[in-house]
């Protein structure tokens, strides 16, 4: 098993999606969190909106904050926008995921970021049952 970390600035959009599509492909496979160097008060409401759109309500999650402890626990560190101020742990896996910001942005916008970040996370899932199962 395999455990991802999705870290982006606010933890209130693409690192929030990111974690629930990957739950939802993972299926229990594989284990996923995610926080935020300066984290929101909540998840923007727009993502709420396109997330139900796939039966997913994220309407109760609040963001958090990026600690060390959260960094170490991952194996795999995916970023997304928060630059230098993601710890870099020694023997961790770091991939950047290069994605706009669902802040302020029309909501065919953020739902063009969500299935993005679903293609992403479904390829990762893919790489991740394929490592287990050669390892």
């Amino acid at each position: 098993m395999s455990r991802v970390l999705f870290v982006c600035v606010h933890n209130a959009g693409r690192s929030q999606m990111s974690q629930a599509l990957f739950e939802r492909a993972a299926n229990g496979r594989h284990e996923a969190r995610s926080a935020g160097t300066e984290p929101a008060d909540h998840v923007h409401r727009s993502v709420v909106t396109v997330m139900l759109e796939q039966g997913i309500d994220l309407s109760r999650r609040k963001p958090r904050i990026l600690t060390d402890e959260l960094a170490r626990w991952s194996d795999i560190v995916i970023t997304m926008g928060c630059g230098d101020a993601c710890p870099v742990i020694p023997g961790k896996k770091y991939i950047d995921w290069e994605l706009r910001d669902p802040t302020d942005v029309p909501i065919d916008d953020v739902r063009a970021i969500r299935d993005n970040i679903k293609s992403r996370v479904e390829g990762l899932v893919k790489d991740l049952d394929r490592a287990v199962i050669r390892g």
